[in-house]
């Protein structure tokens, strides 16, 4: 023993740096065993769930499958965004239940919204085109890899079936000239698990919704009735698809309403839910294939007021050929796609559709 400890001897009684009880000693190691264990555990857990939804997504890459950016619309002048939202009538897999084991075949974009962010990110509007429009389809390459050929006066909805979500970017830009910077399509189950995720969805009527004998006033749909309100065709309006676009719209701003008044982010387990669910039925461009790239955008949409947000049809007239389809109405679709491209304030007169009498 030094005399140091002898002078001292409480120091000698002191264990040196790293010495201790025993059963101390053991306790600290088992605790930073534990927390080590467990910080670990979470990043992989993290990181698998993380990877897991990732995958559930599928992405396509645009300036690809439509042939090259030099054959798309140029760019917004602007920061301003062009969105295409595509709703898929797939009957595959559980699609297939919810519109009663319906044996249609094929898919088609049932509902199809342009829409447009201006510069500054604080308002949004939202243009229907009507799935009964006479379009010229560009040729496109389908999934199997063969050339469809371009045809005129084709229903919109049928690009979809016949060669995929890329050739319906390709005939929309075309027709528009609009460049259109992301697509998202989500089929029915995807839509139906969306409404339930987040508990439902309130939307009020200022009259009846007879084919699902809703009244008049306010009702919280789930995700079974939500589908089926945004496809009520038949026994309501003129029983055409311009009056199921009104139905549509509406539960467009209803939803967007709710998501933006819950506080996902500080329920993981509802934004887990939310975000299994949506992704298992995503296909976007490869700008937003990924969980990072998706909450990155939406993010940057915070600004926007769900209530302040436009809804708008492409105006449309009754084809003379055809009374059962539509096709653009002219000066007013013109118009309405160059106030798009040029990110400049919509006229009046470009959104009055001859179809619907002007509304």
């Amino acid at each position: 023993m030094t005399s140091s400890a002898v002078d001292n001897p409480k120091r000698a009684d002191r264990p040196r740096r790293g010495e201790g009880p025993p059963r101390r000693r053991r306790v600290l190691r088992w605790v930073v065993l534990s927390l080590a264990v467990l910080v670990l555990a979470g990043a992989g857990t993290a990181y698998w769930v993380y990877d897991d939804l990732n995958d559930n997504i599928d992405g396509i890459d645009l300036d690809k499958a439509i042939g090259g950016d030099d054959k798309r619309p140029q760019k917004l002048p602007t920061s301003g965004q062009n969105l295409l939202v595509l709703g898929s009538d797939s009957r595959a897999g559980a699609n297939g239940a919810l519109v009663g084991g319906s044996k249609v075949s094929g898919a088609r974009s049932d509902t199809a919204l342009v829409i447009h962010i201006p510069e500054g990110r604080t308002k949004a509007v939202a243009v229907s085109i009507p799935r009964d429009t006479l379009v010229t389809r560009p040729e496109c390459t389908t999934r199997s890899g063969s050339t469809l050929p371009s045809a005129q006066r084709v229903m919109f909805n049928s690009v979809y079936s016949l060669a995929g979500p890329a050739c319906v970017v390709k005939t929309v830009e075309q027709m528009s000239g609009v460049r259109m910077d992301h697509l998202v399509e989500i089929d029915f189950s995807g839509f139906k698990s969306l409404v339930d995720a987040i508990g439902g969805v309130p939307i009020t009527l200022d009259r009846a919704v007879e084919p699902m004998h809703l009244s008049a006033g306010t009702h919280d749909l789930n995700g079974t009735q939500a589908l089926q309100f945004v496809r009520t065709r038949y026994g309501y309006g003129d029983g055409s698809d311009l009056g199921r676009i009104g139905l549509q719209q509406q539960f467009l701003i209803a939803l967007l309403t709710e998501i933006k008044k819950q506080d996902l982010l500080g329920s993981p387990a509802k934004t887990y839910k939310i975000a299994n669910s949506l992704t298992e039925s995503l296909t976007t461009d490869s700008g937003l294939d990924s969980l990072t790239e998706l909450a990155r955008f939406g993010r940057s949409m915070n600004g926007i007021d769900p209530s302040t947000m436009e809804t708008i049809m492409l105006p449309v007239r009754y084809d003379t050929q055809d009374p059962n389809r539509v096709v653009a109405a002219e000066p007013q679709a013109t118009t309405l796609w160059k106030a798009i491209r040029t990110d400049s304030a919509i006229p009046d007169s470009a959104k009055k559709s001859p179809a619907t009498g002007g509304s």
